[in-house]
């Protein structure tokens, strides 16, 4: 799986001009389940966010974690997070796990970033969505599982 975090002091999505999901001071976390991943691999992924160690204590220094914090999330799937861009100018996304696996992963890891302990919000899989953020720091991190 590959996720993108980005440190947020507030993010929301929409869908059909209505806000879906939101989230305040925390994590817009946009994933995609790749071929061959696996719930282990979510598990693993969902474990590593919430103990990463992104956010400032009170010397400004980046040692809390998302649960030492109490923020919350947002957790949007984003297949193009797969892109090939090597050969030519239009990226292939061959390398992204099928639709059917790619929901239930998605679906499967945002239920993980909740079991952890997270105050946790969705998009909608597959939908053509808006999302909003402001950036806090900027602080955004590429993980893959």
């Amino acid at each position: 799986m590959r996720a993108l975090l980005q440190r947020v002091s507030e993010a929301s999505v929409a869908v059909d001009n209505s806000v879906i999901g939101q989230c305040g001071p925390g994590l817009l976390i946009l994933i995609c389940a790749m071929q061959g991943d696996s719930e282990a691999d979510a598990d693993r992924l969902a474990g590593k966010i919430a103990k990463l160690r992104i956010f400032t204590d009170e010397a400004g220094k980046m040692n809390r974690s998302i649960l030492d914090t109490g923020g919350s999330a947002l957790v949007i799937s984003q297949f193009t997070l797969a892109a090939d861009t090597s050969r030519g100018n239009r990226p292939g996304f061959s390398a992204a796990a099928a639709p059917d696996d790619g929901r239930h992963l998605y679906e499967y890891f945002a239920s993980q970033i909740a079991a952890n302990g997270i105050a946790t919000q969705t998009g909608r899989f597959g939908a053509d969505m808006k999302v909003s953020l402001i950036n806090d720091g900027p602080v955004t991190l590429w993980l893959e599982s």
